[in-house]
């Protein structure tokens, strides 16, 4: 045990209380360290929000390497100390989703085994978020993802527009969901000529909600589209239209008794009332937009056929021109085609997504900047600010 000599008196200290000694380093206040902004992506095109985002800030794009080695593994290598420092990772989606995701993951994972403070991923499109219902023999995929992301690493998650609101709950960290809607009402007050006369259309019932949320602080009057015709899981025929057990099924169709006897007891027939099989109405309009610009609002485009049938009908109602809002353009498949030979004037989407091969493909696609409120929220959540003003004006339905 070391002696400690105070004003010529002796006393014992032990090893738990020796001073410990910096050897010349300086002392690292963990309170007031940095932040570094990486990009996770292994693609030039989807470098490029990453590359403005930082350039709002001010700072240099963190120093990493991303590829796919010969056999498709996805590797990272950091190329500078993240010792605690927050971290934030840009991940943009293109169409390979599952490559950008486990770039995501591995980049988390590596920043966390160096030591990261916090690791708060910057994902302005949240893959697989429509699959976030059950739908009959499926699983929830979205929640999947998200569990996947807490064990990589993250802390924290920005993202924009999420499919559903309630996906927030399927994370055991905080998300911040932004909006894309102050940009969009922007570009339609500044962009579309004699904007007061349009007219804001929901594409179906479910997006009503959001649709109204534009009308109202556009000024602006709403119709809604009901009875399109929708391809989705309800059309598909699974086990749950199986005729019920009779009592001339073979098999198990009883109770054992308690005794071990083989003898069983039979159930009952089962009758249950007749479903009616769902028909789906004719596409109709509910409002007027005879003579007026019609704008649709949507979060996500992806495959346009609805689109472009939903085009069709308001140019038959009286429509003369069409826009289409969405936060996320995905744009798949024939869309750039399909939007160009449509009655579609045209479609604006934000740069959540990569689309500039889509735009060279159809000049009726248009892009709103979205780096500035990503930038702010990357601001905010480092120096501890409120992230209350830059959900000013938002509607609870937005």
């Amino acid at each position: 045990m070391p002696i400690r000599r105070f004003g010529g008196h002796r006393s014992l200290v032990s090893h738990s209380q020796t001073p410990k000694l910096s050897y010349g380093y300086p002392k690292m206040n963990i309170s007031r360290s940095g932040y570094r902004v990486f990009s996770a992506n292994s693609t030039t095109a989807c470098t490029e929000l990453a590359k403005k985002i930082t350039e709002r800030l001010g700072v240099e794009l963190g120093k990493s390497v991303v590829y796919q080695e010969s056999n498709t593994e996805t590797r990272v290598d950091v190329k500078e100390s993240v010792r605690g420092q927050d971290i934030f990772i840009i991940q943009t989606i293109p169409r390979d989703v599952n490559t950008a995701i486990m770039e995501l993951l591995v980049m988390a994972y590596a920043l966390k085994t160096s030591c990261a403070k916090n690791i708060i991923g910057v994902i302005p499109y949240f893959p697989y978020s429509k699959q976030c219902k059950m739908r009959k023999r499926g699983s929830i995929v979205c929640k999947l993802l998200a569990s996947m992301l807490a064990k990589a690493g993250l802390t924290h998650i920005i993202t924009m527009d999420l499919h559903q609101k309630e996906i927030q709950g399927f994370f055991s960290f905080p998300v911040d969901n932004l909006r894309a809607s102050p940009f969009l009402i922007q570009y339609i007050q500044e962009e579309i000529p004699d904007y007061r006369n349009a007219i804001i259309v929901a594409k179906s019932p479910s997006a009503a909600k959001r649709a109204q949320s534009y009308a109202e602080r556009l000024r602006l009057g709403l119709a809604v589209m009901h009875g399109e015709a929708h391809h989705s899981e309800s059309d598909m025929a699974d086990g749950r239209h199986s005729p019920p057990l009779s009592r001339t099924t073979t098999g198990h169709t009883g109770l054992e008794l308690p005794s071990g006897s083989r003898h069983q007891v039979p159930f009952p027939g089962i009758e249950l009332p007749m479903m009616m099989a769902k028909e789906k109405p004719p596409i109709t309009v509910v409002g007027d937009v005879g003579g007026r610009i019609a704008i649709i609002i949507d979060d996500i485009i992806d495959d346009v056929e609805d689109f472009v049938a939903a085009a069709e009908i308001l140019k038959e109602r009286g429509a003369y021109k069409i826009y289409i809002m969405a936060t996320h353009g995905l744009l798949s498949a024939e869309a750039p085609r399909l939007i160009e030979e449509s009655a579609i004037d045209e479609v604006v989407v934000t740069n959540t997504v990569p689309h500039e091969v889509q735009k060279l493909q159809c000049p009726k696609i248009k892009t709103v900047d979205v780096s500035m409120i990503l930038a702010e929220a990357i601001r905010r959540i480092h120096n501890g600010e409120s992230m209350a003003y830059l959900f000013r004006n938002i509607a609870v339905d937005d």
